[in-house]
């Protein structure tokens, strides 16, 4: 009886112990998500996971795509979760990532899922670009609002349109890029050219251009949807254009990174970005997600928004951005905010 009672204490003991070390799993994840959405997602996943502490960074885009590059031989993150998929494309070719096939992979989108097995990175959800119209502002100065991508070149918005840096935002890399496969590579920076008379000026961050706009700062800011949905939604006097030629966008995507020490718990955050109850924290502030079936109309976002997207090749993106991003710094990066 002794030997059996101490048996079942040191099992109980061992699965305390056990249970305990999981407990206290932590997971350091990288995130450009807006700090308003991120709250949400992360109080989604605690009460499913409970179990793993989570440890969140954040920063834009393009900040954190630099910040991985440079943690390349020294990585931080565990696991890097909603960053722009052609980031993530940049890692997978410096072979940052940990290949990993979640569960349920073939019930999303194609077009958000890594083309390789195993996965590299999945796709979430996407961001689509916009253009924010202050009626009121551009009342007072005459302006019409703009039907098309190319009606921003027209001389009467000269110095009353911002946009952000493609370097720093992943929002303004999907604008270059777009425009680019729109327009052909000739095209496309002749167009910037063009564009680039009317800047005032190219923000650091995606969601600003759109929050200048509503709060009468300038009349045209070119943003992406859910910002713009925000800003209508609080009263802004916003117009919320999608132009005629189609709209570029990105996949905010998850992927891990090589050589965590906690792969376990990557993994199930991971898996967990794919279930219902993550693509509905999404959809809230994403009128795409991955998962068909799930998304509902977002506020003051038109139901037809898939079919504003264009045909995006996120590969190509990836393999030339940093060409693309070299020639637009020498072309128009004297126009951008300060940093500080």
């Amino acid at each position: 009886m002794k030997k059996h009672r101490a048996f079942i204490l040191s099992l109980a003991a061992g699965i305390a112990l056990a249970s305990s070390a999981y407990a206290q799993t932590e997971l350091t994840v990288y995130t450009a998500f807006e700090a308003v959405d991120l709250q949400r997602f992360a109080e989604a996943f605690n009460k499913d996971h409970p179990d793993i502490k989570v440890n969140w960074v954040r920063d834009s885009t393009g900040v954190m795509t630099a910040k991985l590059l440079a943690e390349k031989n020294n990585p931080k993150a565990d696991i890097v979760w909603g960053i722009a998929a052609t980031s993530l494309l940049i890692l997978k070719n410096e072979g940052m990532l940990e290949a990993y096939t979640p569960k349920d992979v073939d019930k999303l989108d194609p077009r958000f899922v890594d083309k390789d097995r195993p996965t590299s990175w999945i796709g979430l959800d996407a961001y689509v670009a916009a253009v924010c119209f202050n009626t009121v502002e551009a009342e007072k100065l005459g302006l019409k609002p703009p039907k098309s991508w190319k009606d921003l070149t027209k001389p009467e918005y000269k110095g009353h349109v911002v946009m952000p840096n493609p370097a720093s935002s992943g929002t303004g890399f999907l604008d270059v890029s777009s425009w680019l496969q729109m327009f052909g590579e000739k095209g496309g920076w002749d167009y910037m050219d063009a564009l680039h008379e009317n800047i005032a000026n190219y923000t650091h961050s995606g969601s600003k251009p759109c929050k200048m706009a509503g709060a009468g700062e300038v009349p045209i800011g070119v943003s992406f949807e859910f910002p713009a949905s925000q800003v209508k939604s609080a009263g802004a006097p916003v117009d919320i254009i999608f132009p005629e030629e189609g709209s570029g966008w990105e996949s905010e995507a998850v992927a891990i990174m090589a050589g965590t020490q906690n792969l376990e718990a990557a993994q199930t955050l991971m898996d967990w970005t794919l279930t219902p109850n993550a693509m509905t924290a999404l959809n809230q502030s994403f009128a795409v997600v991955a998962l068909p079936g799930i998304a509902k109309p977002v506020e003051h976002i038109p139901a037809d928004l898939e079919k504003k997207m264009i045909k995006n090749d996120l590969e190509w993106a990836a393999n030339n951005r940093k060409t693309i991003l070299e020639e637009w710094s020498k072309r128009y990066d004297s126009k951008s905010e300060s940093k500080g």
